[in-house]
């Protein structure tokens, strides 16, 4: 895996970018689909509070008209004249009982009415009652009617003559309207079955369902399989409290977790509750996973194949430039490419072609200015074993052994001449060191002091510390010579040449400069003009004015250094002339000193001055 993807750029960048695209494909399909499980929990919490809003409306209006039924009841004149006779009155218990009647016939979830006188008169009743396990909430608080006006019980049961019923019972203290002294009690009795059929028809998706529950918490109505008047913690164990009127909360966990609807009754301290297993959100989120993966797979699918014709068709002259410089002989010119597009690719490929042209152009110069080096370095050499030279030298060895009979001078010069032969063939080196180069140039200043007697002075500055540095061999003797031929002789009395090196940062300055005769303006600018020409437009002979000797120094020094390195000249008619040159310091290091020297002495093994 790492080596297939370590070698190809098409791999590389068909990975990475499929891998950029489908990170956020994966993660846009994940938030997609809790987005929609959260819209699927939201909708179905916005649901069910509304179905608990509408049996909340029903509940409501049911326990308003109950109690206005009590209301009306305790107040009926007849139902006050049988209660305040000391007697039953078949007549008043007649009417009374024709009245509850007609109050409970059109309401289906009013089971029974009973009028209890509080003394040992009968009870009245809409239908007749044989059993009940109603208790009154005065056996428990005998003081409970003083602060309350009604009291809503919890389930019983009550047996008459139709069977035995489910009842939730309003009960509440019937007084006198005259002196406002207790005189029976009132109980109406609501059908538990006809308020847990309602509560039952209430949807809260496919296994939801509601609870009414008491101000205790104590179930009233709900599904079959849960018992009435139990508290709703015996089947939710730590289920909270309800807090507000209305909301909801979680309860547990993993598949038994649900989301808990509330809402509470306003006019009696009932609850609404509706329950929803997480379980039916889950089911109804398989249909958005399922259509989630669907989409992204397709999407991921599109993005693969796009990316790959991408990257095809991106890599496909990549490849071929790969190839063809794969195949490339460095003997060999690159072949060019064919341009199909201009985009960056193109222009990758038209600079390729660009390039390809610059090398083998670099590589003709690189050929040629190997050759004028050559030629240059050989042309040098020349002129340091020039005939003309030996010869005068010779003859001036000669003049002094035949007149003077002067055996030092002739040793001094011929030993000069030797140093100045034997140093000019170095073993074939093309560079030497500073000192040796000053002292090639001592060696000449000797022979041509000794021929022209009383003719000049000779001075070199240049600090110890830059005697070991390197620099192309053979260039301050043509200078000194044309300063020499071209400046001293020309002049009466006696000159001076002077000699001067400095080191500036990374490059060595040299000077060559006399005060010799000079040169005109005229003479000066054509000389410059030479100079500057390109080293390939110098000839090979001597030009008709001269200056072939300071054009192959300046010829040699653009070759081997860069045009940058060239002479540079000042002079002025009868002031003297002075010539300069930069070149960069390229090695410092002593043991190249030691090689040259070697290389020497194994050459000539056992010369030595």
């Amino acid at each position: 895996m790492q080596h297939w993807f370590g070698t190809s750029l098409k791999h590389k960048l068909s990975l990475l970018t499929i891998l950029a695209a489908l990170v956020p494909l994966l993660f846009l399909g994940i938030f997609s689909y809790k987005m929609a499980e959260s819209l699927t929990e939201e909708k179905a919490k916005t649901s069910g509070m509304n179905n608990l809003r509408q049996l909340d409306v029903y509940l409501e209006t049911m326990v308003k008209d109950v109690e206005n039924i009590s209301l009306f009841l305790i107040g009926n004149e007849g139902v006050q004249s049988y209660l305040k006779s000391s007697e039953s009155n078949y007549v008043q218990q007649t009417a009374v009982i024709n009245f509850l009647t007609s109050l409970a016939f059109s309401k289906d979830y009013i089971a029974n009415i009973i009028v209890e006188p509080l003394g040992a008169k009968d009870s009245i009743s809409y239908k007749s009652l044989v059993r009940s396990e109603f208790q009154d909430v005065t056996e428990r608080d005998p003081d409970y009617y003083a602060e309350h006006p009604k009291w809503w019980s919890s389930v019983h049961r009550q047996w008459t003559f139709e069977g035995v019923r489910k009842m939730i019972t309003l009960a509440r203290p019937i007084r006198s309207t005259d002196k406002y002294k207790p005189i029976g009690n009132l109980q109406i009795n609501l059908d538990q079955g006809v308020i847990a059929s309602q509560v039952r028809q209430v949807a809260l998706e496919k296994t939801g369902f509601v609870l009414l529950l008491d101000e205790n918490n104590r179930i009233l109505a709900g599904p079959p399989d849960m018992e009435t008047n139990l508290a709703l913690d015996a089947y939710y164990p730590s289920i909270g409290p309800f807090e507000g009127q209305s909301g909801d909360l979680v309860y547990g966990q993993g598949s038994g977790k649900k989301t808990i609807l509330y809402k509470k009754m306003s006019s009696v301290g009932w609850k609404l509750v509706g329950i929803i297993p997480a379980a039916e959100y889950s089911s109804q989120n398989q249909y958005f996973l399922r259509l989630t993966a669907v989409a992204v797979t397709a999407a991921i699918l599109f993005v693969i194949i796009l990316v790959l014709f991408l990257i095809q068709k991106i890599t496909n002259p990549l490849s071929a430039l790969t190839k063809f410089l794969r195949n490339a002989r460095p003997e060999e010119p690159l072949p060019a490419l064919p341009v199909k597009t201009i985009d960056e690719v193109g222009q990758l490929i038209i600079s390729y072609n660009r390039l390809t042209s610059r090398i083998v152009k670099l590589t003709d110069e690189v050929k040629r200015n190997e050759s004028l080096k050559k030629e240059a370095d050989m042309h040098a050499l020349q002129v340091q074993i020039n005939p003309h030279f030996l010869y005068n030298t010779l003859s001036s060895v000669q003049w002094l052994a035949l007149m003077n009979q002067d055996g030092a001078k002739i040793a001094e010069m011929v030993g000069s001449l030797s140093d100045f032969l034997r140093f000019s063939l170095n073993a074939g080196q093309e560079y030497c060191t500073v000192l040796q180069e000053i002292t090639h140039v001592r060696h000449y200043m000797n022979i041509q002091s000794i021929r022209y007697p009383d003719k000049f002075d000779f001075r070199v500055d240049a600090a110890e510390s830059l005697h070991h540095l390197t620099m192309l061999k053979l260039l301050l003797q043509p200078l000194v010579e044309n300063a020499i031929l071209h400046g001293l002789l020309g002049r009466d009395g006696r000159g001076m040449i002077r000699i001067a090196v400095e080191r500036s940062g990374g490059f060595l300055d040299f000077a060559v400069e006399d005060d010799g005769i000079g040169m005109p303006e005229e003479r000066l600018q054509w000389l410059r003009n030479r100079l500057a020409e390109h080293p390939a437009a110098y000839g090979q002979e001597p030009d008709a004015r001269g200056s072939y000797g300071l054009r192959n120094v300046n010829k040699r020094l653009a070759l081997h250094y860069g045009r940058d390195a060239g002479l540079q000249v000042e002079s002025a008619e009868g002031a003297g002339t002075r010539i300069t040159f930069r070149i960069p310091i390229v090695q410092e290091a002593k043991e190249w000193t030691r090689e040259q020297s070697s290389k020497g002495e194994n050459e000539d093994e056992g010369y030595d001055r």
